[in-house]
This record gives C-alpha cells, structure tokens and sequence, in this order.
C-alpha cells in the first residue's frame, strides 16, 4: 500500500496514517490504539441517497440491508453468524451523502473480519429474491419510522419543503412508490457502479500491527477491480425567498414543532461558528431557548437543536415538543426573539465560553471509543473529503468570536430562510 498523509491524533501519542492500494484505489486509515485488545474496522461508502435520482429512491438504504443478505460463498445468515461466534458485533448506517458498515471484535479477529468484509464487497448475491426480502423488510421500516412516528413524518416533511432542487429533499429511507417500484437490475446496477474499491475508504482503528493489518488489507482487497464513478452533476438549491410551511393533524397529545435553516457544509469555514450558535440557542439545559420555553414559560417540554454535519449546506434544525395546551405559534414567536436578540447584539464572552467549553466535552468524549474515533475518521474523510479537519474541529470551536456568532443567526436564521413544520392533535381538547 502506498503511504499518502500522516498527523498526529489527539494526546497520548495516537498517529492516524492514510494509505492507498495502488491495483484499485482502495484507501485505508489505520490508527494503532493498544489501549485494549480490541479494533474497530469500518467500511465507508462515498454513496448516499444524494447519488439517486427521482423515482428511483431508497436504493442506497435498501442496499444497506442487501449487505447482510448472501454471498457467492456464504448463505443468507452467514455473515453475521461468524462474527458472533467469534465475539464481533457489526451494524450499518445509510445518509444523505455516505454509507458504511462497522464491526467491532477482538484483535485476533481482524483477517477474519476483512476476508468477510472484502467478500461482500466484492461477491454479494444480488437476485430476485434476495431484492423482494429486503424490500419488505424496508417497506416495513419506513411505515414504523415515518409513516406510523410523528417525530419521522415531521423530519421527512421538513426537507421536502426546505429543498427543492438538491436531492436533500427525498429522504434516505426513500419514498414508499419508489421503495416498490426498484427493480433488481437496478439494485444490480447500483452495487457494480458504487459498491467498488475506488469508492470506499477503510478504517482501522486498535491494537494491530500497522505493516501486517497492510499486508492483508492487500491481500483481500487487492485483486478486486474498481469501477466507473459517474461524475456527480452539482446540484445548487436556489435561494429561499420566503418562509415556507406545513401543519398536519397527527394522534399526538400535544403540538410538535420542527424550524429548519438551510446552513453550510462540514467543510465550510463558517460550520464551526454555526455549531457555536445551536449550542447557544438549543444545546442543553442552560441554552437560551431552553430557560425560556421549558423553565420559564413552560410552553415546552423539550426544545432540542442540531447544526448540520452534510457535504452540501443541510439544514440547522430546531425540536420542540409542546406541553399539553399550549400553541406551537407561542414556541415560535419566543425563538425568534432570542434569534433576533442574538441576531442584534453579539453574545458575551462568559455564555459564548459555556457553549464552546460544552462542544469542546462533547467532541472529545465521543473520541474516547475506538469505534468513535473510526466513525469521526470516516465522517471527515467521506463527508468533508479530508480526515484530518478532524483533529482541528475543538480549535475552531474555540476560535469563534462573539461578532461571527451575530453573523450566524442574522446570515443563516433570519425569518424568511425559515422552514416549519408542525403536528396538531387531531381532537383538541378545548
């Protein structure tokens, strides 16, 4: 494998080393941590539901499931059977801009779990009836996590309305018609175009020896051919002109409330100031909107937000359950008057250091874990196109002044670039 980047990881001496296999452009992030006997070894996917197109959603998560189906040489079942057996645990995810798969196992697993992991990258069973099992499966899914949950059928509905151009605005699981409507030429299709080498990045995170987790990195890897990436067509959003709205009658017994802003990408200089501004607004119990709607007023049960973490501007969003009784309109009328205090007059420097010194905890802590740090390496690497942004992301962080955090709420979260999306009990009780 072929050396191409290399930076210290953090404290305690930890390097994170990027390689790449000449025969196929496979790339791998290995990181040796022999704090335990243990690797996380993760799989990820530079495709996501952003790389369908419209009437053909759901197929990268439908090929999340397909992953754990049957190979040329191991029966429907099999994959998971021998990393349990052996002690591994493994498990997948599927977004907007990647997918990727992860096992965790102890280290004298690891060979095992790359010939096991090369094979279904490689030689997955792709026919009729593996494609009608896993349908059902995600039929079933999405009708318990979208079309039966209030919370699920509010996200969906929130990206419909905020984009209408960029393919945020089909949601992962894909639309119900289309979930039918996928055929097994293309799952087949879909698998021989992404599901290669040259389109994935590994990452190796525990206790191994670096030359010899190379070597059969190679060794499994190396005779698998890559394939003909299309070139992705950029799609830009338009500008939003206009706040733009959907209310919905629901079996719930209080309002729920969904305000999304379309914000920036991972990478752009303004993330860390974005994530800076949610701390402040919504992140945590001493938050601005938090003392107001849940202490104060109690309009609110729960107010939560969560800055974007996409490839291309996604959306700020903020959650707000409401007490029994009260309006979702005297939610929304509080938030955006502490959006507009904060919009008008620059935070001071005590409550800015509170949210910095929060985000800083959180960022480190989810590092802890070796599976933590192989998802925070694939995230970057995948997401943003570069690994190590990751080691910058808490001195950013700590580098947002007051003025840029202004900039924020009156560049990205002004009024008219507002999505809302509500649920109303459908018997409300007068």
């Amino acid at each position: 494998m072929i050396p191409i980047s290399e930076h210290p990881f953090g404290a305690g001496g930890l390097c994170a080393k990027k390689l790449r296999l000449e025969s196929n452009g496979l790339q791998a992030i290995l990181v040796r941590d022999p704090s335990a006997p243990l690797c996380a070894y993760q799989t990820w996917l530079r495709v996501g539901s952003r790389h369908e197109r419209a009437g053909k959603t759901g197929i990268a998560h439908l090929f999340e499931h397909l992953m754990f189906n049957q190979t040329e040489t191991l029966a429907p079942g099999e994959f998971d059977r021998r990393l349990e057996t052996v002690g591994a645990e493994t498990n997948a995810a599927t977004w907007v801009d990647w997918t990727y798969y992860r096992d965790n196992l102890p280290r004298e697993q690891l060979d095992l779990v790359m010939s096991l992991e090369a094979d279904r990258l490689a030689h997955l069973v792709v026919h009729d009836p593996q494609v009608e099992s896993e349908r059902e499966v995600v039929m079933n899914e999405r009708r318990f996590r979208v079309d039966d949950d209030v919370e699920g059928f509010l996200a969906e509905q929130l990206f419909r309305l905020a984009y209408t151009s960029h393919p945020y605005h089909w949601p992962t699981i894909g639309w119900m018609e289309d979930i039918r409507a996928i055929t097994t030429d293309d799952a087949r299709a879909f698998y021989r175009t992404y599901y290669a080498p040259n389109n994935a990045t590994l990452v190796l995170v525990g206790d191994f020896d670096e030359r010899l987790a190379a070597d059969r990195i190679e060794a499994h890897y190396g005779a698998i051919p890559p394939s003909v990436i299309p070139v992705e067509a950029q799609v830009h959003e338009p500008p939003q002109e206009g706040e733009r709205r959907g209310e919905w009658k629901k079996a719930v017994a209080s309002d729920r409330l969904l305000i999304g802003w379309r914000g920036c990408g991972l990478g752009d200089e303004d993330h860390a100031a974005i994530e800076v501004a949610i701390e402040l607004l919504a992140g945590g119990q001493s938050s601005r909107l938090h003392r107001r709607l849940v202490i104060e007023s109690e309009v609110a049960s729960t107010v939560n937000g969560a800055a974007p973490e996409f490839r291309d501007p996604g959306l700020c969003e903020l959650t707000v359950a409401l007490q029994r009784g009260r309006r979702a309109a005297e939610a929304e009328r509080m938030i955006a008057q502490e959006i507009e205090r904060l919009a008008e007059r620059a935070v001071d420097e005590a409550e800015l250091a509170k949210a910095q010194n929060r985000l800083e905890a959180r960022h480190w802590h989810g590092l802890r874990p070796m599976d933590g740090k192989a998802e925070a390496l694939g995230h970057w690497e995948t997401t943003a196109g570069d690994y190590s942004r990751l080691f910058s992301v808490a001195e950013r962080v700590r580098a947002v002044q007051p003025e840029e955090v202004r900039r924020v709420f009156e560049r990205y979260l002004a009024p008219s670039l507002r999505t809302v999306v509500c649920a109303t009990p459908a018997r409300r009780r007068s």
